[in-house]
């Protein structure tokens, strides 16, 4: 079995950072003019996170690829990590964001869109009724508040080491990755709001036996999950898990929330259509607005008809639920558009052969240097990680090799692929090609090679 030399490594890695340096002068410049008056020099705290010692400045994106400030084009393959999954500047999007704002953006009254966007995402994912929001992470909480209310039951129950954004509950794992250990607040949270002790049941993914002993505590309102976790890397469900948590669910009248903002890679209606589910509540965000920000949540007939009477109340706009620019005109315009000519069958049909052929690339040279990696594959989403396949959160938290990780993300964007800053994730538009397929392959052998000769 090859190992990695870490002297080695830190030597290439020390390398690439010069190199990374040398060839985007601008962005160094502009990172630093931005360092004078934002926070740690981003907008945002995980940008920091990019490879490099700066993050690259955008001059132009357009389907799968943009160009930095320096003028080197890059493949790129994070597409907003989901928010660009459609590609970049679908021209339908830009068309109808451009005639919204000429008739008004957002008026807190409804859309005929909107009524559009409903019925096409009740199509898709099998759930009857909606609501909107403008971050899936709005969603998630709207979401476990409903289940709060409609169950009376005080916890949420997520999956060891998920993520569904910044909702304070869902920040919480398990102490030693076991289950049955003490809930505790996930490292890196920053300020806890809530003590995740109090507020969350959390379990192992794939473990039934688990699921099924915590839920009969009688406590959990609902489980918010991701049909398989892709925020710790990909994680697949065993075969038959998916089932065996719907029955459990269901049989401690657990409500059951399928969280398929990233799991939308899997086909047109998430993996709740691709895989037959049956969740309660469908949260989805990112992607449904080709890069405009909004979400949306849809519930079954059952649910929507126990929540009927709460919406008409004359305190539902104190609720803890909503958000003065969720719906907008301008959103609503953006996902019909969206919808209409993106995320559909034809266009996965393209997206979904890139990335079998991307696995393959990779399989293959991991494979051919005798390396304990692999790669994993959901939709038009792969990801390749530095040990064996992971079964739940726990074990894939456990085998991140951060080391690795930053030089395989410089190694690659100083050869023109731009990889997601977390973990090594990589999506697929229609708007790829099998020559963007190939870049990275040819990036990821040379880096093996320069590691391990």
């Amino acid at each position: 079995m090859v190992r990695i030399d870490r002297e080695r490594l830190a030597a290439l890695h020390a390398e690439e950072e010069r190199r990374f340096v040398d060839l985007h002068p601008t962005s160094a410049r502009l990172a630093a003019e931005a360092g004078e008056h934002l926070l740690a020099g981003v907008p945002m705290p995980w940008m920091t996170r990019w490879p490099g010692s700066f993050p690259l400045f955008v001059e132009s994106a357009e389907g799968g690829r943009f160009t930095c400030v320096d003028g080197i084009d890059h493949v790129d393959l994070c597409l907003g990590d989901t928010g660009s999954m459609t590609g970049h500047c679908l021209p339908a999007v830009a068309d109808a964001v451009r005639e919204r704002t000429e008739r008004g953006i957002t008026t807190m009254l409804p859309s005929t869109d909107a009524t559009w966007v409903a019925g096409e995402l009740g199509r898709r994912f099998g759930l009857p009724r909606w609501q909107m929001a403008m971050t899936a992470t709005d969603a998630n909480r709207f979401v476990l508040r409903f289940a709060r209310h409609l169950t009376g039951r005080p916890r949420i129950a997520v999956m060891d080491w998920c993520y569904h954004g910044t909702v304070d509950e869902t920040l919480g794992v398990l102490e030693h990755g076991r289950a049955g250990d003490r809930v505790v607040p996930r490292p890196g949270a920053l300020g806890p709001q809530v003590d995740v002790s109090v507020t969350t049941a959390v379990v192992p993914f794939n473990d039934l036996d688990a699921l099924e002993a915590r839920l009969a505590e009688g406590d959990v309102a609902c489980l918010l999950m991701e049909p398989a976790l892709t925020n710790i890397g990909i994680v697949l469900p065993d075969e038959g898990y998916l089932a065996g948590v719907r029955e459990i669910t269901r049989r401690h009248g657990v409500l059951l929330v399928n969280d398929e903002t990233h799991t939308i890679c899997a086909g047109p209606g998430g993996a709740t259509a691709a895989w037959d589910l049956e969740p309660d509540l469908v949260v989805i965000g990112k992607p449904i607005g080709g890069g405009i920000p909004v979400a949306a949540y849809g519930m079954s007939a059952e649910v929507a008809a126990r929540l009927e009477g709460p919406m008409l109340g004359h305190d539902i706009d104190v609720a803890g639920v909503g958000g003065t620019l969720a719906g907008s005109a301008l959103a609503m315009a953006a996902v019909r558009a969206t919808l209409s000519t993106a995320l559909r069958q034809e266009d996965f049909d393209v997206a979904v052969p890139l990335a079998e052929s991307f696995t393959d690339g990779i399989r293959a040279v991991i494979d051919e240097h005798g390396l304990p990696w692999h790669v994993q594959r959901l939709g038009c989403r792969a990801e390749y990680w530095f040990c064996p396949p992971p079964r739940h959160g726990a074990e894939a938290a456990a085998a991140v090799d951060e080391e690795l990780d930053a030089f395989f993300h410089l190694w690659t964007v100083n050869r023109g692929v731009l990889l997601a800053p977390f973990h090594n994730m990589s999506l697929f538009s229609p708007f790829h090609t099998q020559a963007d397929v190939d870049a990275h392959t040819s990036a990821f052998r040379g880096a093996v090679e320069a590691l391990v000769g």
